[in-house]
């Protein structure tokens, strides 16, 4: 484990200690925390970002896409336990 010195304003200190007082914790575990969510959410929105620009890339290949209100209906019947038939990709209009 290696050390690092995170410099922070006197009034985020007090928050910090606060908040980590407030969740049982020392200000070190809850920064800890904090930076690990942080990490998380920011690998997080990276795939979730590839796996967009992957299926827009498909998009623009393919020239096909399923229009947002039979992707709606279908979905709207899957929830309400309906059976439901999965719309078919189409081309794009231009």
């Amino acid at each position: 484990m290696s050390t690092t010195t995170i410099r922070m304003p006197e009034d985020l200190k007090s928050k910090v200690a606060a908040a980590a007082k407030r969740s049982g914790t020392t200000s070190h575990g809850f920064i800890l925390q904090a930076i690990a969510e942080k990490t998380e959410q920011e690998s997080l929105r990276a795939e979730f970002d590839s796996v967009a620009e992957d299926r827009y890339a498909g998009i623009v290949a393919s020239g096909k896409t399923i229009p947002w209100d039979a992707m709606r209906g279908y979905l709207e019947d899957r929830l309400a336990g309906k059976k439901a038939k999965r719309p078919v990709a189409r081309k794009l209009a231009r």
